[in-house]
């Protein structure tokens, strides 16, 4: 085999393929970053690795359809925008995790009963707050 077949198209060696969902986490990291809706070119001239430009719609698109991101018309093309921040996203996973279990109480007894001493506070503390006013802190 030659050194030309093994690497692909014969134009250098390249970079290392990134894991299940490295691309994405970065395009919303970027997004949580701006302060503005953000286009595919924008995206890609932050992300590096020299993504082609159909590889940043992608993956956009497909964060679009899975409903973490909202989009708008920007010229030709669409600007973007994610639905929440860091911790909307970690609890809207935790929440389809919860949804496609049968036994929700007893998910929920076992992930209670690992958390630690100080997490276990925090979570009483926020029920006790929901308690009380039920419209403060929602989110998403």
């Amino acid at each position: 085999m030659t050194d030309r077949r093994r690497r692909g198209s014969g134009s250098g060696p390249r970079a290392p393929r990134r894991g299940p969902g490295e691309l994405e986490a970065a395009v919303l990291g970027l997004l949580w970053a701006s302060d503005a809706p953000a286009t595919a070119t924008w995206v890609q001239q932050r992300i590096g690795d020299d993504l082609a430009y159909s590889t940043v719609v992608t993956i956009m698109s497909r964060l679009y359809d899975k409903g973490l991101l909202t989009r708008s018309r920007h010229g030709r093309s669409y600007a973007y925008q994610p639905v929440s921040d860091e911790a909307g996203l970690a609890a809207r996973r935790m929440r389809q995790v919860l949804d496609r279990e049968d036994d929700r109480a007893a998910v929920l007894a076992s992930f209670v009963s690992d958390l630690s001493d100080e997490d276990e506070r925090t979570l009483r503390d926020l029920l006790r707050r929901e308690a009380r006013d039920p419209e403060d802190g929602r989110g998403g």
